[in-house]
């Protein structure tokens, strides 16, 4: 099955269950939550959903998600350190989400909103960094408000504008996944570098 019939056949239940669960369940790290907002936004501009209640139930999902991630994080996340690399868990992508949480600090929160692995991991790691709530909400809010409002809309604006754009939806999704990846890659080859 398609993305497209996917989202068409979950509506708007499941692409909310899938934003929540990649935002706030460490099992959530391998949905495709940037593609699956883009192209739900891409059926609302063709009428399949409604564009006002898919970006309001999307960032809402988006936000709560990462407040069950830090609060995860906050009660038990410091177990994951200990933890064994399983089918779904890697140590690997923990480790990731800490030192770029250490980097950016607040930041991260809304940085890693833009990045697979890392948005699943970050609200974890600030949780077990005892960041301070208030100011994790505040930018968890921004974040996730930015990232589902402006990936649902880029898709729905394309499909106003661009005449059957659905035709050529596999390779935006290729683009917006590679876009996604290239800042880890990016901060993958600098910490390369910078062992050497």
């Amino acid at each position: 099955m398609d993305l497209t019939t996917f989202i068409q056949a979950a509506g708007y239940a499941g692409v909310t269950g899938i934003v929540f669960a990649e935002s706030g369940l460490l099992v959530g790290f391998f949905l495709p939550g940037d593609s699956l907002l883009f192209t739900a936004g891409l059926l609302a501009s063709q009428g399949y959903f409604n564009i006002y209640w898919l970006v309001a139930l999307t960032a809402v999902a988006a936000v709560v998600g990462d407040n069950v991630g830090y609060g995860f994080g906050h009660k038990w996340g410091r177990r994951l350190f200990d933890k064994k690399d399983g089918r779904f868990f890697k140590r690997e992508n923990l480790i990731k989400a800490e030192k770029f949480y250490e980097e950016y600090g607040a930041k991260t929160i809304v940085l890693a909103r833009f990045m697979p692995f890392i948005r699943t991991f970050a609200p974890i790691v600030a949780g077990i960094g005892k960041m301070d709530y208030r100011t994790f909400f505040r930018y968890n809010l921004i974040g996730g408000v930015l990232w589902a409002a402006g990936m649902t809309l880029a898709g729905y604006w394309l499909g106003q504008i661009v005449p059957g754009v659905d035709r050529y939806l596999l390779p935006i999704i290729a683009l917006i996944v590679i876009a996604s990846v290239i800042a880890p890659a990016r901060e993958y080859l600098a910490q390369k570098r910078s062992k050497k």
